[in-house]
């Protein structure tokens, strides 16, 4: 018991003594005042400009499909995927279609701006 007793004790003051021994950084105010404390995990939104070809259009989900190039912008190498699109967009699209478009990507998330077929 007296062993349990002494573990228990060092497992709560270590953590104490260690804070203890820190000192503040000098020319660092430590208040967060005006800081946006909410954590994001995306990565902010980029556009960019690619050229492909259409694959599926689907309008219930509002997604359109296409097989695009290299996007240096993005370092991205060529790929198929799906994009989101606006109803408007997605009506004057159909498979095989070659356009070229603008989308704007924020994590596995991206949405067609524009798009025109060439």
């Amino acid at each position: 018991m007296n062993i349990m007793s002494i573990t228990l004790a060092t497992l709560f003051l270590v953590p104490a003594a260690y804070a203890a021994d820190k000192k503040p950084m000098d020319g660092m105010p430590m208040d967060h005042k005006g800081m946006n404390m909410q954590m994001d995990h995306k990565s902010a939104a980029q556009t960019a400009t690619a050229t492909g070809t259409i694959k599926k259009v689907n309008t219930e989900s509002g997604t359109v499909t296409i097989a695009h190039g290299p996007v240096k912008a993005l370092d991205w190498p060529a790929m198929t995927m799906g994009f989101k699109a606006k109803p408007d967009q997605l009506q004057k699209l159909k498979e095989g279609d070659k356009v070229q478009f603008d989308f704007s990507s924020q994590g596995m998330d991206s949405t067609v701006t524009r798009i025109e077929k060439q």
